[in-house]
Parts: C-alpha cells; structure tokens; sequence
C-alpha cells in the first residue's frame, strides 16, 4: 500500500483504533473485530509487550484488504525506524520530534506528531507532519480544536485523549479530520474476557458517529 492509500485508509475511516495491552495474544483477533465494524486503521503502542511482532504479523496477514496498521507512543527516530522495519504503515507520537519526522519523511510513511499549542501544531505541520495529533484532547474538547482550526484550516489535526463515542461527532464536526480512540473502543477489559463482539459493535457506534457528522450516509 503506498503512502498516500494508507493515508487515504486512514482519514477515510475517521476512526484510528489505539491497541494498548499487557500482552500480544488476544490484538490480532482483536483487529478482526475493528474491521468488522468498519474500523480501518489501527495503532499498536510501542508500550504493548512483543508490539514490533504484532504489527509484522498484522500488515502480512491483512495484505490486500481496507486495513492499515501503525505504531503508536513512539519516542523518537530510532524507535519510528524499528517500526518501520517492522512493517509499519504509520507512524504515531505523543510529542513533538522533528527528528522522528524526518525519518518518517526519509521512509514515506506518513507521520502523526503530537502537539497541543498552536505554535506546536503548525510546527509540526510545516516540518512535514501529515496529521497532527492534537493531544490531550481533554483538555478543551472540540471548542479548542474548532479555535485551532480557525487560524489553520489547512492543518488535518486528530484529537486524541478523552475521545468517546458520545463526543467524536462533536469533535468531527469542529474540523477533526479523524479521531484516535483507545480504552472507549478497545479495553483491556474487554480483550481479557474476549468480548470481540463488544469490540466491533463499538466500532460500528463510532464509526455511526464520524459519518454522521460528516453528513454520509449510515447502514
């Protein structure tokens, strides 16, 4: 999938499905249960055990199908190469790196920064950031991401943090071009007991709530 289809995925989705577990086991059903419910990005954090060996087996065995697979928490441009090496398709962070933004540039694999102030989002975005992850996005909710947007239409920014499926609406709606979601859509809870059911009937809410509020039609 070429840099530009995976972006595509992604933004297309609206919803990027954040995998944080205390092991690797159950994430590969897990993502079976996401596409299900029309999910079709998912990022595994770097702080999930054996998560660079997640991400390989997920890009070889969904090749060919709607379903991109990234690496999330990554702390700098060592980390992103790793990930990339290991068959990421994206590349997520909690702060700002221009380092890591680089590497992901050197790769083409499309980069998802975190910033919070306006002087850190458009910094990412002129460095070359492809989305920008407005993180924490609890913090002002969809006012502050409407007061972002305002001065910086052309900067695709997707909150992350404290993102629900009673607010993702409210947040497309205030000019998120997609949201990262984590423990409201994929638990650890729910992957213990194995409520794979759960988990794609929340994606199909969530996913309800970004098309929606983009105005498209709904099954």
């Amino acid at each position: 999938m070429t840099t530009q289809n995976t972006l595509s995925t992604l933004l297309q989705s609206g919803i990027v499905a954040i995998m944080r577990a205390t092991r690797p086991d159950p994430l590969l059903a897990a993502a079976d249960a996401l596409l299900a419910g029309g999910v079709q990005a998912i990022e595994v954090t770097l702080t999930t055990p054996g998560a660079m060996g997640i991400i390989t087996q997920a890009v070889e065995r969904y090749t060919g199908q709607p379903l991109v697979f990234g690496a999330g928490s990554v702390l700098d441009a060592e980390s992103a190469r790793a990930a990339i090496l290991a068959g990421a398709q994206f590349i997520v962070c909690p702060t700002l790196s221009l380092r890591t933004i680089e590497m992901c540039k050197r790769y083409s694999i499309p980069v998802m920064p975190g910033a919070f102030t306006p002087s850190e989002v458009l910094t990412a975005w002129e460095a070359g950031a492809d989305v920008v992850k407005l993180f924490p996005a609890d913090f002002g909710g969809p006012a502050y991401l409407k007061a972002i947007k305002a001065p910086l239409p052309q900067v695709r920014l997707a909150p992350v943090g404290g993102v629900s499926v009673e607010n993702t609406a409210d947040f497309i709606r205030a000019g998120a071009d997609a949201v990262g979601v984590g423990g409201s859509l994929i638990s650890q809870d729910l992957l213990d007991a194995g409520r794979f059911d759960e988990i794609t009937a929340r994606a199909r809410r969530f996913r309800q709530a970004v098309q929606q509020a983009r105005g498209e039609p709904t099954p």
